[in-house]
């Protein structure tokens, strides 16, 4: 039996920072991971590859419009070439994922390989050909994180109903694509392939795009979609999906759409975006008496299970309330949490009201803190100033004039209950949001904090002045 004080298993973003961390604290550490490289989802087949897709997405978009740059020598007809686009793909993620590599060997965490078993007392059961068994002196955390999962009616064969681990990889640009969800992971596909040339579908249950966001913000993307030419349909349920002829037709969708009227739609390929579940198979999480709901492991606020001993971080735990955010940097915060927790450091509980959200999709989506309705459902007398990107000289410069930041405040205080911002640059303007409500800022500080000019942070600076019915420029 090889024992550490901390045995971690899953190599995510939530666990390999977990185990770095607790590196760093002087405690021995070993990561459980089945796949053949670190960094998990987000890494190997989330956030990564599906960035580096929208980047040659938004390079195409450049070069699409190579008169107004003044670019010579493109061919009007500029396109996309797949196997290019892939081969770079991919090199950057295994080069992500060498790096993680090197950071255990700094820091002296042992990689074991195979599937893991928790097997009570503190250990946990390795297999990989052969059985090892590891044990935890203080600490087993549990990061084995999410799959996609489906609905009722659909059934996913990874051919032509697929998720987003295939579509990432697609060797060619479909003729159409469907896609079941309009979360963030839906909408970044949904302007990935329409970029690329494909007829797009979104279906969404609920009645707006990007539903967990303002509602300000997801009027301004479906106008933004339809003007790219995406079909939408709200408030709508996918009440089948079949793989048309032998698999090369595509796949035949049946609809319900708001008003009641039935749609029937073919397309080559229907991406399914409706949520993930928590990975738990194989790991007996039952055995051991770790409370579950729904399948995901309950935790409370320091993410200790109700087995001592046992800890769980990311996108498998609950906190026994609705909307823990399945979020790459939510698990790697959780992570470090709990590695200080564990070495006896001094470690607050996160606030999940400040988390970020950022969407990649055309236009971008930043978010942090409470929207409108939540701000108002809480009690507070809402103030909301909002500034467009396209009065901004930088915006015009670029041109990405498309979106606005929006402050919600509180009106007796001025205190800033969030930020909320649709268009270039959002998912890193959301920066100085998440700082602002970290730092209990007040719109009037927003005010007196000076933004450079030209750049597109002024429509943060723009929007609370806006909230004091102050706008400069407008």
């Amino acid at each position: 039996m090889n024992e550490y004080d901390v045995v971690v298993i899953g190599a995510g973003t939530g666990g390999y920072v977990a185990a770095i961390r607790a590196a760093q604290l002087g405690l021995s550490v070993a990561v459980v991971e089945k796949q053949k490289a670190l960094g998990g989802t987000c890494l190997l087949w989330g956030c990564i590859p599906t960035k580096a897709l929208l980047e040659h997405a938004h390079v195409l978009k450049i070069a699409q419009r190579a008169k107004e740059w003044g670019l010579t020598g493109v061919d009007a007809a500029v396109g996309i070439d797949m196997a290019q686009v892939q081969a770079r793909k991919d090199r950057i993620v295994g080069g992500l994922a060498k790096g993680v590599e090197f950071l255990f060997k700094k820091n002296k965490i042992d990689w074991i390989k195979g599937t893991a078993r928790l097997s009570g007392s503190g250990t946990v059961e390795v297999f990989d050909g052969a059985v090892q068994t590891l044990r935890a002196r203080r600490e087993v955390i549990v990061a084995t994180g999410s799959a996609p999962r489906s609905v009722p009616g659909v059934a996913i064969d990874r051919r032509r109903i697929i998720t987003s681990d295939e579509a990432i990889g697609l060797a060619e640009v479909p003729r159409s694509i469907a896609i079941l969800g309009s979360g963030a992971v839906g909408v970044e596909f949904a302007s990935i392939f329409r970029r690329f040339g494909s007829e797009v579908t979104i279906f969404e249950l609920l009645p707006r795009l990007v539903p967990v966001e303002d509602e300000a913000v997801s009027a301004e993307l479906e106008k933004s979609f339809r003007k790219q030419g995406i079909a939408l349909h709200t408030s709508a349920k996918v009440t089948s999906a079949r793989v048309a002829g032998d698999d090369v037709d595509g796949v035949d969708i049946t609809a319900e759409l708001a008003d009641g009227t039935p749609l029937a739609l073919r397309a080559d390929y229907l991406l399914v975006a409706t949520g993930r579940g928590p990975v738990t198979t194989g790991l007996e999480v039952e055995g051991t008496g770790v409370q579950l709901d729904k399948g995901f492991i309950t935790v409370d606020a320091h993410y200790r299970t109700s087995v001592p001993g046992i800890s769980a971080i990311g996108d498998v735990i609950t906190l026994g309330a609705p909307g823990h955010p399945q979020l790459a940097h939510v698990s790697s915060a959780e992570g470090i949490i709990t590695a200080e927790r564990i070495a006896g450091r001094d470690a607050r509980p996160l606030n999940y009201d400040h988390v970020p959200g950022c969407t990649y999709c055309d236009p971008e989506i930043g978010s942090v803190g409470l929207t409108e309705r939540e701000a108002r459902e809480r009690g507070f007398d809402v103030r909301v100033g909002t500034f467009p990107f396209g009065v901004l000289a930088r915006a015009k410069v670029s041109g990405d004039i498309e979106g606005f930041v929006k402050i919600v405040a509180d009106r007796k205080d001025d205190l800033v209950l969030g930020v909320h911002m649709i268009g270039a640059r959002s998912t890193e303007l959301v920066a100085e949001a998440t700082m602002a409500l970290r730092l209990e800022s007040t719109v009037d500080e927003l005010i007196r904090t000076i933004h450079a000019h030209p750049t597109m942070s002024e429509a943060v600076g723009e929007a609370a002045h806006a909230a004091h019915g102050a706008a400069i420029h407008l």
